[in-house]
């Protein structure tokens, strides 16, 4: 059986040195906003090449703490709108929710899965203050387009990067606004992201110092001194064990990724099958491929012949958010190209251990379909 992602195998490598980060965070008896997370939070700053990084206990929690920031800071008032890709994971649209702000759906280029910057201008409203851009499966966001749009209309960017880890264009960091725009990104290192912990784990990277330094107390009880409460906050820290193990993975991140663009390219090249529609790459490091989406028109039965096969594949995601049962008041809008993705979607084995003779058996079976 060819695994979907083969998580024992990714951490294999990493055994001993985790065993002996676990016995160095026991021995220190500091297991809670510590050495660890601190080295963690300089060294994942460091990487995608901005000021901050403030670790927190999830990837949803990232998102809503950015926008709970910048409520706290006046930047964002309660009642809101955002800007939102429709065919997201529903954490992007949860974090907007429980941060009392109004997703606002728009469709995404068939293309590429990401949000369609042509159709966000006829979204934008008075009441419009945020776009939440969506690095869907690995792939960058058209962020000079949607920074365009951003400062066109005094408009906050938030990027949802939870699948992009590592992924950037050539003219810019993935995080780096334009001079003068401002923004933050979330990350989510949840065991099956390019960058994954044995937990849950996320964080929130920024060159905004004041929305850093906010998001620090707020993941911490609303507390920057012990007892004394500025803000009405939340408990969401990465803790120390987590941050030991991501700082051990961290530095072959890139590796890791060149490794899963290699068999991506692969796919691109190799896989001649007129039922399947593979995704769009230029083949820049725009992508990172957390996932390699393909679509078809009879996905059932394409899913169980590679079951039949012994190829594990996935589905990301069955169900459109407005479709979902926690958003019946959405159930009657219509977003065709978000449901044609959704109903054809599916997801190949890709990672960084794939041997090559199973990424040559996944491109012949799927040729002989």
């Amino acid at each position: 059986m060819i695994k979907f992602l083969d998580l024992k195998k990714i951490n294999e490598p990493y055994e001993v040195a985790f065993q002996d980060k676990l016995k160095a965070v026991l021995a220190s008896g500091w297991y809670i906003l510590g050495k660890e997370l601190q080295e963690f939070e300089t060294n994942f700053a460091n990487y995608c090449d901005v000021n901050y990084c403030v670790g927190v206990g999830n990837g949803l929690d990232a998102l809503t703490l950015i926008f709970k920031g910048y409520i706290q800071l006046g930047k964002l008032q309660k009642g809101d709108e955002v800007i939102v890709p429709a065919n997201t994971y529903i954490a992007s649209i949860l974090a907007i929710f429980q941060a009392d702000l109004v997703p606002v759906l728009v469709e995404p280029k068939l293309e590429s899965y990401n949000i369609d910057p042509s159709l966000i201008q006829d979204k934008i409203t008075s009441n419009t203050k945020a776009i939440l851009a969506v690095h869907l499966y690995g792939q960058l966001a058209e962020m000079d387009r949607i920074h365009e749009i951003a400062r066109q209309n005094n408009l906050i960017v938030v990027q949802d990067a939870a699948q992009a880890h590592g992924c950037e264009n050539k003219f810019q960091n993935l995080l780096t606004p334009p001079s003068g725009g401002r923004g933050a990104g979330a990350y989510s290192f949840y065991p099956g992201k390019n960058l994954g912990a044995l937990g849950d784990g996320g964080a929130v990277t920024t060159n905004d110092l004041e929305l850093a330094k906010t998001i620090q107390s707020l993941r911490n009880y609303g507390s920057e001194i012990k007892y004394h409460n500025e803000f009405i906050g939340v408990n969401s820290r990465l803790d120390e064990l987590q941050a030991a193990f991501l700082n051990l993975k961290l530095p072959n991140l890139d590796t890791d990724n060149e490794k899963r663009r290699a068999i991506a390219k692969r796919y691109l090249t190799e896989i001649k099958n007129d039922k399947i529609i593979l995704p769009f790459w230029d083949f820049s490091s725009n992508h990172v491929f957390h996932l390699f989406v393909i679509r078809t028109n009879n996905r059932g039965d394409l899913q169980n012949y590679l079951a039949a096969n012994n190829i594990e594949t996935m589905i990301h995601y069955p169900i459109a958010p407005h479709q979902q049962k926690a958003f019946e008041s959405w159930n009657n809008l219509s977003f065709p190209i978000t449901e044609k993705i959704h109903r054809e979607v599916l997801s190949l084995p890709i990672s960084p251990v794939m041997a090559i003779d199973e990424v040559n058996l996944v491109i012949a079976i799927l040729n002989k379909y």
